[in-house]
């Protein structure tokens, strides 16, 4: 057992799956911010709570659409500092960074999780594209950019 499992298993809130799902949404936001600004800054793939708050809630829009409720609530995922408590835990065991500036807080009250995901639709007759989303954008994250997830 890895020194991630024993630690997931011990703080015992979230399943590994929601773990998964929270890397991938960093590397959402992490590749969208690459878009905003340059690489070259030296930031590395730091992004902050807000950003990673939102990037999450797109990615969870095009993964599950109006099951996304349901599926961070069975992750016993209930409202964004959830996201902040995950990241903190693998700050504590040392699998992620975080900067002077960083705080759990930066991931309270991003979005309301009771209407952040109403606004999805399942489009009957649309032509099904893996590039397309009927999933609403965010400015904070992804501005004018295209990011596709897959």
């Amino acid at each position: 057992m890895t020194q991630f499992e024993r630690a997931v298993r011990a703080d015992g809130r979230y399943p590994p799956e929601a773990f998964e799902f929270l890397q991938r949404g960093l590397e959402l936001a992490t590749r969208v911010r690459r878009g905003h600004e340059q690489h070259r800054r030296g930031r590395g793939r730091h992004v902050t709570g807000q950003q990673l708050a939102h990037a999450l809630r797109i990615l969870a829009g095009r993964q599950w659409g109006r099951l996304t409720r349901e599926v961070l609530r069975h992750w016993n995922i209930r409202r964004t500092r959830d996201f902040g408590e995950m990241v903190y835990l693998m700050i504590e065991i040392g699998l992620m960074g975080k900067q002077d500036s960083d705080d759990i807080t930066d991931f309270d009250d991003v979005y309301a999780f009771d209407t952040a995901f109403d606004a999805y639709s399942i489009q009957v007759g649309a032509r099904t594209d893996s590039r397309t989303s009927s999933a609403p954008s965010d400015p904070e994250v992804d501005g004018d950019t295209q990011e596709t997830v897959d």
